[in-house]
């Protein structure tokens, strides 16, 4: 019997951002793998395994969902938001380039998952409505001054920039080190937004500007997305401003 491995999005986190697809693929394994808390917010099923790991153990844990779906399982790989951005797709790509020829013989899926820098925009309004990009900042497997590089890079080309994995205890100034350097290249009004736990129990979000933006308020938890030029606020009397980038640039409005 041919194995099946399935890398599966979780979204956020809240159950209505689940996708059916998603949803599917967990009902049809017979084995989970996950970091912890992930597996936490896929309800149990009657038969099936569930193999939980630590945070920072994602080659591993990617290596033994395959070793498990090579003996002829269909397993799930389980990933926050979408397992293709900072996540699950890439460990487990790179274990199959790596890993015996039986790996590369398997059917595999990469079921998709709305990503935090999606459920944060979608709160606050649009700021991801023209071109942006996407960074994180651990430096755990690609050095500081290489993000240091890219941030800079993007700020000057006008992208809105997503950044993941902001800070940690075990990184605890790169934040700061970053909004120092987008302070330098971008205006001390431009909006921030600090979007912690969309989609759970204890979800914050909050909008400011890169002048007062505070890394103290962020943790791992946190997508922070920092607009460009041409991001905007809009006021809205009793409610919460909406922060949106226009589709077009002014060059081209005017």
């Amino acid at each position: 019997m041919s194995g099946h491995l399935s890398v599966v999005g979780l979204g956020p986190g809240d159950a209505r951002w689940l996708t059916p697809e998603a949803d599917q693929a967990f009902a049809q394994a017979h084995a989970l793998y996950g970091y912890g808390p992930y597996l936490d917010r896929v309800p149990s099923r009657p038969g099936q395994a569930r193999y939980p790991s630590e945070n920072r153990e994602e080659a591993a844990r990617a290596a033994a969902a395959l070793r498990h779906a090579a003996q002829g399982a269909r397993v799930a790989l389980v990933s926050g938001g979408d397992p293709g951005v900072f996540a699950m797709a890439a460990a487990a790509c790179a274990e199959i380039e790596k890993g015996p020829e039986a790996w590369r013989t398997l059917d595999v899926a990469v079921v998709p998952g709305i990503t935090a820098m999606l459920a944060v925009s979608a709160r606050v309004g649009a700021p991801l409505g023209h071109d942006f990009c996407a960074l994180s900042l651990s430096d755990n497997l690609k050095p500081w001054d290489l993000i240091l590089r890219r941030l800079a890079a993007a700020a000057d080309a006008g992208f809105v920039i997503a950044i993941y994995n902001p800070i940690s205890r075990a990184r605890d100034w790169q934040l700061a080190a970053a909004f120092e350097e987008l302070r330098r290249r971008l205006g001390a009004s431009t909006p921030v937004v600090f979007g912690r736990a969309v989609g759970r129990a204890d979800e914050k979000v909050a909008i400011t500007t890169l002048a007062a933006a505070d890394p103290n308020t962020a943790d791992m938890a946190t997508l922070i997305i920092v607009g460009s030029s041409e991001t905007r606020l809009i006021a809205r009397p009793g409610r919460s401003p909406l922060v949106y980038t226009p589709r077009a640039v002014e060059s081209v409005r005017v």
